[in-house]
């Protein structure tokens, strides 16, 4: 296989063919037509707030925040917009005091006393009170003592010019220091990975940082965005669901350094469970990648998203290597940051790979000791009979075992009177209940034991045929006698 780079306008894709000793060619894939984010490539949201009605009147409520939002050019308009209409406004409270008193008229006469003096008209007044709030200070034009109306508006000027100067240069300070700029320079790989890695299936991609200053608890977190429906019939949008990226594990704290791979192992716990290379190409879905950290120089939390759609997401592929060692130091080579290249995954997804797992390999016998059922005992002995037993025998018991409803007649026997003795040791469940009745005493208990005890004897012996009641019934010799040498010697030392 072989990998060929081509342009669709500012777009890249990466295109395989299959090599000409293959026998056929593969028809060149079609470019998906380009569908709408949730968040752009450089993080930005593309979601947009209408039909607020009366809600916009909260914007006023929080009004810092509203011009820190702002784009700059609006904030410029503003802090130009608000510093005039404020000169404005108060050159013009010192004009009208000099015309109400007189002063416009009386300028100059040496003998009269003005409330400013050389005030004459409108720009004397602007340029008197750009000199006072400025704190310039000419000397030429300045307030006298008698106009105490003068006095009180110099103090209303003082504080509301702190007020507004405090207000804009506040906000335009906090503008400037925004550390979205600072994710400028975090990097994050074009496209998402999927291959195999530690044996298990991974989704994979990387991030950088291109600053010597470090991100100060790096932690990053993915969002897999998918649109579903309930089985209850309720639809979904862009449902949220969690990628784990080893928030179990600590992995998710970065040290970022150096360019870093993130992994999520792809188990049955993951959102990608049912996800295989074919399906891959009728799902929709947009992994969202956020990497929060505090800028070591200003102290300030800085956060980077980006996302991954479903054509995003490289099938089968790996990362390059970006790191060196040099002569004192490591070196990345940032201009292999966003290349992969191929490497042997299968194209089935985890769920089809543990089913055929299970399929393919073998069934485990069940416990004989984990059966909790009544007839179990008996199943097991005849499973035991037919596999082990059997062939321990001598070939004279085999034949004698080997006739029809002997072997489960026994069993059924012996099954029968080992169902009977649960809790009093080896006793029968008659001799429990009658051990239970009070006033009955040990000698008529013990009779009744004996008799009860013999009778499924008697029947278990009757019920068998001929020649094995003749060995049943005719005592320890006979037998003996009718067994081989081996099994006589085992029985001999059995009973010693």
């Amino acid at each position: 296989m072989s990998a060929l780079r081509k342009k669709f306008g500012d777009d890249y894709q990466v295109v395989t063919t299959s090599s000409s000793g293959s026998g056929f060619n593969q028809p060149p894939p079609e470019k998906k037509k380009k569908r709408q984010r949730f968040v752009d490539k450089n993080g930005r949201c593309n979601v947009q707030h209408g039909n607020l009605g009366g809600e916009t009147s909260r914007y006023l409520s929080d009004l810092f925040t509203t011009l820190v939002d702002l784009k700059w050019r609006w904030n410029l308009f503003i802090f130009i917009l608000t510093y005039t209409v404020a000169w404005l406004f108060m050159a013009s409270m010192w004009w009208f005091i000099a015309y109400i008193r007189g002063d416009l008229n009386k300028a100059h006469n040496d003998k009269y006393t003005p409330c400013v003096a050389n005030v004459y008209n409108f720009p004397s007044a602007f340029l008197f009170f750009i000199e006072t709030e400025a704190t310039i200070g000419y000397g030429y034009r300045y307030i006298t003592d008698k106009c105490p109306e003068g006095i009180i508006l110099f103090l209303f000027q003082s504080i509301l010019g702190s007020i507004v100067d405090a207000f804009l240069i506040g906000c335009m300070f906090i503008k400037m220091s925004q550390p979205k700029k600072r994710a400028e320079t975090l990097m994050f790989s074009e496209h998402a990975a999927i291959s195999m890695r530690d044996g298990k299936l991974t989704l994979m991609f990387r991030v950088g940082n291109l600053r010597n200053s470090h991100m100060v608890s790096a932690q990053i977190r993915c969002k897999l965005l998918k649109s579903r429906q309930t089985p209850e019939g309720e639809f979904l949008p862009l449902d949220q669901l969690e990628l784990d990226v080893g928030f179990s594990t600590g992995a998710d704290q970065l040290f970022l350094v150096s360019p870093l791979t993130i992994c999520h192992v792809i188990d049955a716990k993951s959102p990608f469970y049912d996800l295989s290379q074919r399906s891959m190409q009728t799902e929709q879905f947009e992994i969202v990648v956020i990497l929060e950290g505090i800028v070591e120089t200003t102290g300030m939390t800085c956060q980077a998203r980006t996302s991954y759609t479903e054509d995003e997401v490289l099938w089968g592929h790996r990362f390059f290597p970006v790191i060196s060692l040099e002569e004192g130091f490591f070196k990345v080579d940032y201009s292999q940051f966003h290349a992969t290249f191929e490497v042997p995954t299968p194209p089935y997804s985890v769920k089809e790979q543990e089913e055929a797992l299970l399929l393919s390999s073998p069934l485990m016998a069940p416990s004989l000791c984990n059966s909790g059922e009544k007839n179990s005992s008996l199943d097991c002995l005849e499973t035991l009979e037919d596999n082990d037993s059997t062939t321990k025998l001598p070939t004279k018991l085999q034949k004698i075992t080997g006739r029809d409803g002997l072997p489960k007649k026994l069993l059924r026997m012996s099954s029968t009177t080992s169902e009977m003795t649960y809790s009093f040791g080896d006793l029968p469940m008659k001799l429990q209940r009658i051990s239970s009745v009070p006033g009955v005493s040990d000698d008529k208990q013990a009779g009744k034991a004996s008799k009860i005890s013999t009778e499924p004897i008697s029947k278990s012996v009757a019920d068998l045929p001929p020649k094995l009641q003749r060995l049943a019934g005719g005592g320890g010799g006979r037998m003996d006698g009718h067994l081989p040498p081996k099994l006589r010697k085992m029985n001999s030392d059995r009973f010693t």
